[in-house]
C-alpha cells in the first residue's frame, strides 16, 4: 500500500544522527562533509572535527550524542544544519535521486501487447488502452507524484458508445478523484460511478448503449525521499516525504471481463466474473426488485454489472438490479509473478484461465513478445470458434522471458527390511 506522510518533524541532534543513519540503511548517497567543512569554516562555524571527534576505546567522557568515527560519512552534525539554515540546499546535490529517477531505477518499465478481432460480431464494439506509463501519458502539468501503469478492456453492446467514453474518461477520473493516491481503491470505485453518470449525461451519445469494463492500475515498488527540490532545512528541522511502495495491481471490475495473473505457470484469477446466474449476483438482483431468467438479467442482458445502460436503470443515485460498482482486487507481486493477461468475455468463452496462462507463458518463451502473445491467445480463440468480438492484453512485469520450470523428478528409495536383510544373509552363507 501507499502510505505517505508529509509534514515537519523537529529532531533533537541525536534523534537527527539516528534518522540519517537510517537513511543510509536506504542507500542514499551521504552529504559531503568536506564542502560543508568549507562553508562551516568561511562563515565562522566550527567545523565538523569539532563537532565529532575521536575517542579512543575505553572512554567514558563520550557523549551519547557522539558517533564513532566510523559513522561520520552518515551523519549530520549540528554545524552543518546551521550551515544549511543560512542558504538553500538543492537536493540533487546532496546525492538524493528525485522521486521520479529514483522509482525509474528499482521499477523497470512494464512491456503491454495488445490484439483485437472483430470475431464472430458483425461490427467491433470493444474498445481497450495500455499505457506503460501514465506520467508520459499525461503529461508534466498533471500533478502526478507516483510512477503507474494503467490498462483497461471495455466490451460494449447496443454500440460501442458506452466502451468509447469509458475508455477516454475513466484515468482522468481516477487521477481527478480527491481520493487518489491517497486510497486508490477508492478513487478507482468513485471514478466508475462517476463516469456512468457522465455517460448518462453525454447528450451526443446513445446512452441506451452499455460496457462492461475491467481495469488494471499498477504502481513500481519502493522508494524513500528527505525533503522536496530546493528545500530549506533549518537547524533541528527537516521535511520529511515517506513513500513504501512494493509493485501492487489494483484490479478493479464490472461485468464479465477477466484479469489473470501468471504466477510460474500457475493461473490466479485477479477478478470475477459478474454472471447473473452466479449466486451472489443473483442474490444482490432479486433484493433489489430484479429478477434472473435463463441467465439474464431481467431477461435482456447477459451480465449483472455493467456502465451505460441507461434504459434499465432509474435515476441517479438509486439503487438498481445492474450495478455499476466495480469489484476490487488487490495484489502485491511478487517475483514469481511473470505476466498479466487482460481479456473481454470472447476469450474466456472458450478457454479456460489456466489454457490462457499456459499458451501466454509457451509463446513468451519463444519469443518475448507481448504482442505476438495477444496475437497467439486471438487466433487459438479463434480457432475454437469464439462467436464474440474479441480484445486481449497482455502485461509483461520483466525485461526478461519466463524462465524454463524445472520440476525434480521424484528419488524412489529402495530399501530391504530387517528381515529380509536377515534372509539374505542366510541364503548367502548357507550357498558359500
Amino acid at each position: 500500500m501507499i502510505a505517505p506522510c508529509r509534514g515537519t518533524i523537529k529532531l533533537e541532534p541525536l534523534k537527527w544522527q539516528r534518522m540519517t543513519k537510517m537513511a543510509a540503511i536506504t542507500d542514499l548517497t551521504p552529504l559531503s562533509i568536506t564542502n560543508s567543512r568549507r562553508s562551516s569554516e568561511k562563515n565562522g562555524g566550527p567545523s565538523p572535527e569539532a563537532e565529532i571527534r575521536e575517542v579512543p576505546e575505553g572512554s567514558r567522557s563520550m557523549k551519547a550524542a557522539r558517533p564513532p568515527r566510523s559513522s561520520i560519512r552518515h551523519s549530520v552534525s549540528a554545524a552543518q544544519l546551521d550551515v544549511a539554515s543560512e542558504s538553500e540546499l538543492n537536493i540533487g546535490s546532496l546525492g538524493f535521486m528525485s522521486l521520479s529517477n529514483r522509482s525509474s531505477e528499482s521499477s523497470p518499465r512494464l512491456r503491454s501487447g495488445s490484439c483485437t478481432a472483430i470475431g464472430g460480431k458483425q461490427s467491433m464494439e470493444d474498445e481497450h488502452i495500455c499505457i506503460d506509463n501514465i506520467e508520459e501519458h499525461i503529461g508534466e502539468s498533471a500533478d502526478i507524484s507516483l510512477p503507474g501503469s494503467f490498462y483497461g478492456v471495455f466490451d460494449g453492446h447496443g454500440g460501442k458508445d458506452a466502451a468509447f467514453f469509458v475508455r477516454t474518461n475513466i484515468l482522468k477520473f481516477i487521477i481527478e478523484d480527491d481520493n487518489f493516491p491517497r486510497c486508490i481503491a477508492e478513487a478507482i470505485k468513485s471514478a466508475f460511478v462517476r463516469a456512468d453518470y457522465a455517460f448518462s449525461d453525454a447528450s451526443s451519445l446513445d446512452i441506451t448503449s452499455g460496457t462492461t469494463a475491467l481495469a488494471a492500475l499498477i504502481f513500481g515498488r519502493f522508494f524513500f525521499v528527505i525533503s522536496q527540490l530546493h528545500a530549506k532545512l533549518h537547524a533541528n528541522r527537516v521535511f520529511f516525504f515517506f513513500f513504501l511502495q512494493h509493485r501492487t495491481v489494483f484490479i478493479a471490475n464490472v461485468g464479465d471481463c477477466r484479469a489473470v495473473l501468471g504466477r510460474r505457470g500457475r493461473a490466479v484469477d485477479l477478478s470475477r466474473d459478474h454472471k447473473p446466474s452466479c449466486s451472489t449476483e443473483r442474490l444482490r438482483i432479486e433484493k433489489l426488485g430484479g429478477y434472473v431468467d435463463d441467465g439474464y438479467l431481467n431477461g435482456q442482458l447477459s451480465v449483472a454489472r455493467a456502465l451505460g445502460d441507461w434504459h434499465m436503470k432509474g435515476s441517479k443515485g438509486s439503487l438498481c438490479p445492474l450495478s455499476a460498482e466495480p469489484e476490487l482486487q488487490e495484489t502485491v507481486l511478487t517475483d514469481e509473478d511473470e505476466f498479466l493477461i487482460m481479456g473481454c468475455d470472447g476469450l474466456w468463452d472458450v478457454m479456460t484461465s489456466q489454457c490462457a496462462v499456459t499458451l501466454a507463458r509457451k509463446e513468451l518463451m519463444a519469443h518475448n513478445d507481448p504482442t505476438l502473445c495477444s496475437q497467439g491467445l486471438v487466433q487459438e480463440a479463434l480457432k475454437r470458434n469464439s462467436g464474440d468480438n474479441l480484445t486481449v492484453l497482455v502485461i509483461c512485469f520483466s525485461p526478461d522471458p519466463p524462465p524454463l520450470i524445472h520440476i525434480p523428478r521424484p528419488t524412489v528409495r529402495r530399501s530391504i527390511s530387517v528381515e529380509g536383510l536377515n534372509f539374505l544373509k542366510g541364503f548367502l552363507e548357507s550357498n558359500c
